[in-house]
């Protein structure tokens, strides 16, 4: 049996654990997964984190992708990545770079075990400030080059796709290279705040094509979360990675409250499995009656008489529930054509809406983009949990 079909049936532990430990982001990027902003008070305390480290431990789970929201900006975060790493759980986490100051930087580069993804959508800060908000690109680059002095080695630089950033695909291997970095891209997916800007922002088909051939020809070192094996279906050299819909079966999400769904990019209750502080996640991954029927044999549905199924998998579960398109028909992206068919004849309207929404109401929420660019609203906030979340703490 081939590998990837062992994983169609799971496996006992996942092997991308994605784990978002609070809502709470100094920013409000405009296709953010989680549609953060506003730290939940029903967050996992420091007591029961460790407790799903130490469950985490027990299952041998290799490492754990942390992000949010902006993670760093928990008080304990840093204690709970000691922690983590001390039980043998290893961290990967990615951050805006706000609180990567010269000091964390420092402590981070004397931790085994830990890898950083530094968050930025554009190779200029037109490009990313445009999608991450002003100043986030400065913010970045700071955090990179504090990295860089403290000797951290080789960090992460995480891109999401979209159509104003692919013409920088280049530009952004150069900076990979120029900061020691390894440079890391992934699908822009209508998930979260991205549900409303995906139509604004996802590539078009001849920027898909080109995003195929720069990868075939110069992705060797470049990683990109198995997230583009929708493409496979274009030419006859496979993308390297996993082609495969992962969700449920080697894949998973844990929510800032301890809602555990199939995927990072599926937050909706249609995909909730269970909860940690229920059931423990041992017996939600094991056990859950949601993962049993993601891990059964599936069809392949409208795609399986496609000659590119074999190639693609018939894409993306989640880009293909918050584009209202049926779990086995094709992704909205497919480069056959066949999505933007689908695309086409169904009502969008009905489309389902992601299950959580933490965006701030405040002036750093950020509005349905126009030509790529973001509205920002103006005026005070009109609650508290609509401050930033860097409040009382000296960074902006």
């Amino acid at each position: 049996m081939r590998l990837v079909e062992h994983f169609k049936h799971g496996l006992t532990s996942p092997i991308c654990l994605t784990w978002e430990l609070t809502y709470a982001c100094n920013l409000a990027c405009v296709h953010c997964l989680s549609s953060s902003g506003r730290r939940d008070p029903r967050e996992l305390d420091t007591a029961e984190c460790r407790a799903v480290i130490d469950e985490l431990q027990r299952m041998q789970v290799f490492y754990v992708n942390i992000g949010g929201g902006e993670p760093t900006v928990r008080p304990d975060f840093f204690e709970l990545v000691d922690y983590a790493v001390d039980h043998n759980v290893g961290v990967k986490f990615s951050t805006n770079g706000v609180r990567i100051t010269p000091s964390r930087a420092q402590r981070l580069a004397a931790s085994d075990y830990v890898d950083v993804q530094i968050s930025l959508d554009g190779a200029t800060a037109k490009v990313n400030d445009a999608v991450r908000g002003p100043g986030s690109y400065a913010t970045a680059t700071r955090a990179m080059e504090n990295l860089v002095e403290a000797g951290f080695g080789e960090f992460k630089i995480s891109v999401v796709m979209t159509r104003h950033n692919i013409a920088q695909l280049d530009d952004f291997a150069e900076m990979a290279d120029y900061y020691g970095a390894q440079l890391r891209i992934t699908r822009l997916r209508p998930s979260g705040r991205g549900a409303d800007t995906w139509d604004e922002l996802h590539p078009l088909p001849e920027q898909q094509l080109k995003l195929y051939e720069w990868l075939v020809a110069r992705g060797e070192k470049v990683l990109t979360g198995d997230s583009f094996f929708h493409l496979n279906a274009l030419g006859d050299a496979p993308l390297p990675g996993l082609n495969l819909c992962g969700a449920g079966r080697v894949v998973c999400l844990i929510d800032p409250v301890g809602d555990v769904y199939a995927c990072p990019f599926a937050i909706h209750e249609q995909f909730l499995a269970g909860n940690v502080r229920e059931a423990g996640f041992a017996t939600v991954w094991r056990e859950s009656e949601l993962f049993a029927q993601l891990r059964e044999p599936h069809s392949g549905g409208t795609c399986s008489t496609c000659p590119a199924y074999d190639s693609c998998q018939g894409g993306c579960m989640a880009a293909k529930f918050f584009t209202g398109l049926p779990l086995d028909g094709p992704d909205p992206e497919c480069v056959k054509g066949h999505g933007g068919t689908a695309l086409r004849s169904a009502d969008r309207s009905e489309a389902p809406r992601p299950s959580v929404d933490h965006s701030r109401t405040g002036p750093l929420r950020a509005q349905p983009v126009a030509l790529g660019m973001p509205v920002l609203r103006t005026g005070r906030p009109d609650r508290i949990c609509d401050e930033s979340p860097l409040t009382g703490t000296g960074l902006r």
